[in-house]
Parts: structure tokens; sequence; C-alpha cells
């Protein structure tokens, strides 16, 4: 009389198989969890750097550049304690171009080579590079995402260039 029934080898592979079933359930899981949660700290970075922007281009609309401060950094207070921002600003850089003009051939005048340089300088002093940064502090080493945006002055007067032989 043969009793029915599993093996012992039976039931240890089955265990094994419903073993290995759980941990690929869980790996996935716990991937599934770690991209929800960096898709939302993505989120609230971008949501915090665009709050800080427009703040910012609210605060000096309508000033003259030269009001900008240089530096300026504050945090999100008690709503966001993990995130703070950073602000950086500066005279945007033209290149000099008078070195490219001289040497293409015929070279290039005075008053030209005078012409650029004045508009360059004028330039250089109507536009501000303005980077804003956010900075997120709750994980293993901080996480800084950052934008840049130009605020522009067109109701800056050139300044006429200073000629030799002009009489000023």
């Amino acid at each position: 009389m043969r009793k029915s029934g599993f093996t012992l080898l039976e039931t240890l592979l089955a265990m094994v198989i419903l073993s290995a079933g759980i941990v690929l359930l869980a790996n996935s899981w716990s991937g599934s969890f770690m991209f929800v949660r960096k898709t939302q700290l993505n989120t609230e970075i971008a949501a915090l750097l665009e709050r800080k922007m427009v703040e910012i281009e609210i605060e000096y609309a309508g000033k003259p550049i030269d009001s900008i401060d240089e530096e300026k950094e504050d945090d999100f207070g008690s709503e966001y304690p993990q995130y703070s921002w950073k602000m950086t600003s500066k005279e945007l850089e033209f290149p000099n171009i008078t070195a490219t003009m001289t040497a293409q051939a015929g070279g290039a005048d005075e008053m030209a080579l005078t012409i650029m340089r004045t508009l360059t300088e004028h330039l250089s002093k109507s536009v501000r590079e303005v980077k804003v940064s956010v900075i997120y502090k709750g994980g293993k080493k901080p996480l800084e995402v950052s934008a840049t945006q130009y605020f522009v002055d067109y109701d800056r007067p050139i300044q006429p260039p200073s000629m030799p032989g002009m009489g000023q």
C-alpha cells in the first residue's frame, strides 16, 4: 500500500522556486520604488528652481541691471527644509572680435575697430547673466540643479567713443 504525498526533495524544490520568485518580485518592486522616488525628487527640484527664477525676475523687473546682486543665497523655509538656493550674477562677456577684423584681408580701419569695441562694451554692460541653483541636501551627497537667465537693459544709452582729433 503506497501513501500519496510529496517527498522531501519535491517540497525543497518547490520552496526554492517560491523563494526565487519572491526575491525577483521584491527586487522589481524596490527598483520601481527608487525610480518613483527619483522622479519625485527631480520634479520637486524643477518646481523650486522655476519658482525661484520667477521670484528673481519679479524682484528685478523694471530696475537697472546694475542693481542685481552679485551673490545671494537662502533656503526655502520649513516647508522644504532639505533644499536651499543660490544666485550668482555677472556681466555677460562678449568676445573681442577686433583681432579677427584686423586679420582679414585688407584689415579694418580704426573707426570700425572703435565702433566694434564700443558696441561690445555697451552690450557687456547692458546684459547680465543670472544663474540660480537649487541644492538638495537630503541624499548621500548634495545634488545641485541650475538654470541661467539673462536680464537686458534696453534703455541703457550707448556712450559715444572718444575719437582722437574730434575736439571733445
